[in-house]
C-alpha cells in the first residue's frame, strides 16, 4: 500500500463550548495546556502519517493556522482545504479530494482525543486492506451516538443516534478510507438537518459490497465538544502527568504529579497534582488542586481552584470561595467585591472581568 495520507477535520462552530468559540476555534481550546488538535495531529504522525491535510472553516481558520504553523514542530507537513460551510463530515471530505489524490488517508475530527493514538489501527488497515476502517467504543448511552451494527468483523451498518441501539459500540472520530469513499459520498443526499453525513457514505459502502472493518478502541477516547467534556479530557490526561518542577516554587508546598513549566513563579502556595501550571504564570498564597490547568502568564492570587482550565493572561484575584469545574477563556479578570460567598461554577469567554460578591 502507498503512503498514507492524513485529513484533520478543524472547522464547525464549536456551539457547545460557546461563548469560548465565539472567540477562539474549538480546536484550540487546550486540554493540559496543550490544544485539542495537536494531540491529534501528533497521533497521526506517532503512526507515520505526515502528509496531513487540515479542513478549516473561514471564520477560524486563520487563528488554526497561525497555531499549528506548517507542520514541521509535529515533524509533518500541514496543507489547508477550506470548507466554506459546515455541511457535514462526508461534505468535509469531499472538499479534500484534489489533495488526497486517489490515496488511501485516515480521517480524524479535530476536536477527539484518543489514549492509546491510532498506530495499532493504521497498521490493521495497512495489512487488511479494507475499504474502510472505523474505530468503535462501548458506550453506556449508544442513542446517543452513531451505532455500529457488526457481522463477525465485518460493519454491517451504522445508524445515527438510534431509538433501539443494534449495539453498544459508538462510532470514534476516527476513520481509514480507500479513495472508493469519495463515490460513495457523491452517491448520497444531504440528511434532514442539511448535511452530507459521513454515516451514510460509509452505507453506501457497504451497500455496493465494499468491505467496512470495525476496531474497537480499549483505551479511553474523548470527544471535547462540551465543559464536562473538555474538563474529563483534561483529567484523563493530567493523570498520566510525569512530574517535571523547572519554575520557581519557592517557599509553595507542591505534592503529587505537578508540572511547573520554566518561568512560573509560585509564592506561599500548596499545589496538589495532577496539575499543570505553564510559564510566565504568577500564583501567590493560593491553592491549586488536583486536575488543574494553568494558562501562560495567568495570575492567580488569594484563591482556590480545582478541577479545572484557566487559559492564558487571565487574572483570578481573591476568590471568596474555591472555584470547581470551570473553563476560563483568556484574558478573564475574576475579583472578589464586598458581599456573601457563594458556591462558583464558570465557563467565560475570552476577555471578560467578573466581578464577585
Amino acid at each position: 500500500m502507498a503512503e498514507l495520507k492524513g485529513l484533520v477535520l478543524s472547522g464547525g462552530a464549536g456551539t457547545r463550548l460557546r461563548p469560548i468559540t465565539h472567540t477562539s476555534a474549538k480546536q484550540l481550546v487546550p486540554v493540559a495546556n496543550k490544544p485539542v488538535l495537536f494531540y491529534g495531529l501528533e497521533a497521526l504522525v506517532e503512526a507515520g502519517i505526515t502528509d496531513i491535510g487540515v479542513i478549516i472553516a473561514p471564520e477560524t481558520g486563520g487563528e488554526i493556522r497561525e497555531a499549528a504553523g506548517d507542520g514541521s514542530r509535529f515533524g509533518a507537513k500541514l496543507t489547508y482545504i477550506e470548507q466554506e460551510a459546515p455541511l457535514g463530515l462526508a461534505h468535509a471530505l469531499l472538499t479534500a479530494e484534489d489533495f488526497i489524490a486517489g490515496s488511501s488517508f485516515v480521517m480524524y475530527l479535530g476536536d477527539n482525543l484518543l489514549r492509546d493514538g491510532i498506530v495499532e489501527l493504521v497498521e490493521e488497515f495497512k495489512s487488511s486492506g479494507p475499504e474502510a476502517s472505523i474505530l468503535l467504543t462501548q458506550v453506556d448511552d449508544p442513542s446517543a451516538y452513531g451505532v455500529a451494527e457488526l457481522d463477525g468483523d465485518r460493519v454491517v451498518k451504522l445508524v445515527e443516534k438510534p431509538e433501539n441501539p443494534p449495539s453498544d459500540l459508538a462510532l470514534v472520530g476516527v476513520y481509514m478510507f480507500s479513495p472508493e469513499i469519495f463515490g460513495a459520498a457523491r452517491s448520497i443526499e444531504p440528511s434532514a438537518r442539511g448535511e452530507l453525513e459521513i454515516t451514510d457514505a460509509i452505507d453506501a459502502l457497504i451497500e455496493s459490497g465494499k468491505r467496512v472493518e470495525p476496531h474497537i478502541v480499549t483505551g479511553w477516547w474523548k470527544d471535547t465538544g462540551m465543559l464536562e467534556d473538555m474538563l474529563e479530557a483534561n483529567r484523563l490526561v493530567l493523570e498520566e502527568l510525569q512530574e517535571r518542577i523547572d519554575g520557581d516554587v519557592g517557599d509553595s508546598e507542591v505534592e503529587g504529579r505537578v508540572v511547573i513549566e520554566e518561568g512560573a513563579t509560585l509564592k506561599g502556595c500548596r499545589v496538589r497534582g495532577p496539575a499543570v501550571i505553564a510559564a510566565g504564570a504568577k500564583l501567590e498564597n493560593s491553592y491549586i488542586g488536583p486536575y488543574t490547568a494553568i494558562g501562560e502568564d495567568v495570575v492567580v492570587e488569594g484563591s482556590e481552584i480545582e478541577h479545572s482550565i484557566v487559559l492564558a493572561g487571565s487574572r483570578i484575584i481573591d476568590l471568596p470561595a474555591r472555584m470547581e469545574r470551570s473553563l476560563l477563556g483568556k484574558d478573564v479578570t475574576l475579583t472578589r467585591s464586598d458581599g456573601m460567598p457563594k458556591t462558583m461554577q464558570f465557563l467565560v469567554g475570552d476577555n471578560a472581568e467578573i466581578s464577585i460578591p
